[in-house]
């Protein structure tokens, strides 16, 4: 197949393992006198917006920032628990560049871009060197080196890691950088402002229509050249493990006003969360992959078993994760493993009150932890409470605020009792289509991080998301943004008079208006739950034709009902926290509609995307190589109207093969 001819992903010409080297050697660049008169805004600051802003202004661009948190330091990149990876081979087990980049193209199941995944590998180790400058306290080996552990889809240690909570400090990192730019003036930081929409004006991106959230006052916003750092759209799905505020919104108005939508189905189900436990929740709580080193998953041999986990003995215990992926274990990929465990509680052998959930023990491992413990002490026939309590202390170090977390919201003890898991929405590997420069279909429009689709295919491996937003924000954009704005060096800074600021405003006042005038009987969370069911039952961890076909009539027909039923209180100018939600749950069902379009279209498993009709004999996704080796880049014509582009994806470096974990 060849590629649509709207789409030029600009990968530059070589062999893959100088693409990146010679292009960031021969890319246009801007002097320094010209960069202080370019400015660029960026809207997001996670973890790839902070390094973004916070970089492009050491370099000397005018930098305006946005976030609708009160401060950076509450994006979501904070809730990031386990790692991120790198291959710097501290471990000296077999990394290396290439196989970091083989295993994230095996583990996106052959479904990413051979060129943008091999620079992300190249670029991993300077994200650690970067962040231990700034300070960021990487877990240590005993002799001060750092320390690294496994994630999923690999078979080394490449996982950088501060506890728990390495997205947080990471974050602090990157913050760092960007307040000692907010500092210096060299970046303007505008907290609890809402993007809107986008600016294009001769079909270029030169600005965006922003919100304060605060006084409710529309602002108009110039820029040479915009990115949209805004993070996923799993809360289409309602429970997720994102923050309640991550939306889609920035995406989903850049991508009504040209921007291309890539692979929009591909969704990750993350393994080990804390399962369901009721209607009331908003959210869900994602336990660590890392856990995955030393938890060991497992579920009763024997259907219904009620019995306590500690009364059921190890002959009558399926470690189904050990016993079908002997090479990986537990640590199969996160799509492998979230379909393993629906499939055993499917199946009838689920446990807890729900039946929808498995057992991640640490049993074995603390005994194992507690024996090597016992001999460094010198301990001769230590007693098994004694190896216990010892290996309790070794867990406790490496993941004690994880199990706190785990403890204060189920009120169970997992150093004594088998945590409960699940598989819940967490990542989407699908965004806005970027070429290589990481730009958009809109000239001067940027995507970064999980905002777009480029490195992970169909499947994130784990430690993989801190990667690509710092690995975007530090490392690529720099210099590719260079390339475009050394052509808008004659560009002078657009009045926000200008009409077509002008016009932006008004339809974003008068959807405003719309949502208010309503005044119908249903709240908007109301929507919400309603549209995240249709998208769990009918798209979520497998979907079906039938079902996503009833899908789609569904999301149009509660699209109607929400523009003519939905009741939104208070005022445009002011705090209206249902207001923003009202915008963002109207974008996320237009989202889900197209979710659902992409899915249907993709006749093939792959990845996160299971469809039940294309699967191995044993239940393993089943692609289509010679049908759907393509990014689905979609292009919005008009409500429920798409129109699908195709970029070929070629693999010149890797033989495509059926995944296989055994």
């Amino acid at each position: 197949m060849a590629s649509s001819s709207k789409l030029n992903a600009k990968i530059p010409e070589g062999t893959l393992e100088s693409k990146w080297t010679k292009y960031r050697s021969t890319v246009h660049l801007v002097n320094p006198a010209n960069k202080r008169s370019l400015e660029v805004i960026v809207v997001g600051t996670g973890l790839a917006g902070a390094s973004a802003a916070a970089t492009l202004a050491e370099m000397g661009y005018k930098v305006k920032a946005l976030c609708f948190q009160d401060s950076p330091r509450r994006a979501h990149s904070i809730a990031a628990q386990g790692g991120v990876n790198a291959a710097k081979n501290y471990q000296n087990d077999g990394d290396s560049v290439y196989r970091l980049f083989y295993d994230t193209i095996k583990g996106g199941d052959y479904r990413a871009r051979e060129a943008n995944v091999h620079r992300l590998a190249e670029v991993s180790g300077n994200i650690i060197d970067q962040c231990v400058a700034q300070g960021v306290p990487f877990a240590r080996e005993y002799g001060g080196t750092l320390s690294n552990r496994s994630f999923g889809g690999t078979q080394v240690q490449r996982t950088f890691y501060a506890a728990g909570q390495t997205g947080q400090q990471l974050l602090l990192g990157a913050y760092s950088a960007l307040q000692r730019q907010v500092g210096m003036g060299a970046v303007t930081l505008l907290a609890r402002h809402d993007m809107m929409d986008v600016v294009n004006i001769d079909g270029k991106c030169r600005g965006i229509i922003a919100r304060d959230l605060v006084t409710g006052k529309l602002e108009r916003h110039f820029g040479h050249a915009v990115l949209l750092c805004t993070g996923g759209y799993g809360n289409v799905f309602y429970l997720s493990t994102n923050a309640m505020g991550s939306n889609v919104t920035a995406a989903w108005k850049a991508h009504k006003k040209g921007a291309f939508f890539g692979n929009p189905c591909y969704t990750q189900i993350h393994p080990t969360c804390i399962p369901v436990s009721g209607d009331h929740q908003s959210k869900l709580t994602l336990m660590s992959e890392s856990l995955r080193n030393d938890g060991r998953i497992w579920v009763p041999k024997k259907q219904g078993d009620n019995r306590k986990p500690s009364d059921i003995p190890e002959d009558e215990r399926d470690y189904y994760l050990e016993r079908r992926y002997p090479a990986f274990g537990n640590l199969v990929p996160r799509d492998v493993a979230s379909r393993a465990a629906k499939e055993r509680c499917d199946a009838g052998y689920g446990v807890g009150t729900s039946k929808m959930a498995v057992y991640l023990d640490f049993a074995f491992n603390t005994e194992r932890y507690g024996k090597i413990e016992a001999t460094k002490h010198n301990l001769h026939n230590p007693s098994k409470e004694e190896i216990m309590k010892l290996g309790k202390d070794v867990v406790k170090e490496k993941y004690g605020n994880l199990f706190d977390m785990y403890k204060q919201i189920t009120g169970e003890d997992p150093y004594e009792i088998p945590m409960r898991i699940y598989p819940a929405v967490h990542y989407t590997m699908g965004g806005l289509w970027v070429d290589y420069n990481l730009m958009t279909t809109v000239p001067g429009l940027y995507a970064l991080g999980e905002a777009n689709f480029s490195d992970h295919g169909a499947n994130r491996l784990g430690a993989s998301a801190l990667m690509q937003g710092l690995a975007d924000g530090y490392f690529v954009i720099p210099y590719t943004i260079g390339d475009y704005l050394s052509e808008e060096i004659r560009t002078k800074s657009i009045p926000t008079n200008h009409e077509a600021f002008v016009k932006a405003e008004a339809e974003v006042n008068e959807r405003i208006t719309k949502l208010l005038t309503i005044k119908g009987t249903k709240s908007v969370d109301s929507f919400h739950k309603r549209l995240g069911k249709i998208m769990w039952d009918k798209c979520g961890m497998a979907r079906n034709a039938q079902g996503l076909q009833s899908a789609i009539t569904e999301i149009q027909q509660l699209k109607k009902e929400f523009w003519s039923d939905v009741r939104v209180p208070g005022e445009a100018n002011e705090l209206n926290s249902e207001l923003e939600k009202a915008h963002r749950v109207a974008d996320f069902i237009e989202l889900g509609e197209l979710m659902c379009v992409d899915a249907l279209t993709r006749n093939e498993s792959c990845g996160g995307h299971f469809r039940e009709e294309f699967q191995t004999p044993d239940g393993e996704a089943l692609r289509d190589d010679d049908n759907y080796a393509y990014v689905a880049a979609w292009e919005y014509i008009a409500d429920s109207n798409f129109e699908l582009h195709k970029e070929e994806l070629k693999y010149e470096n890797i033989k495509l093969a059926q995944r296989n974990y055994a």
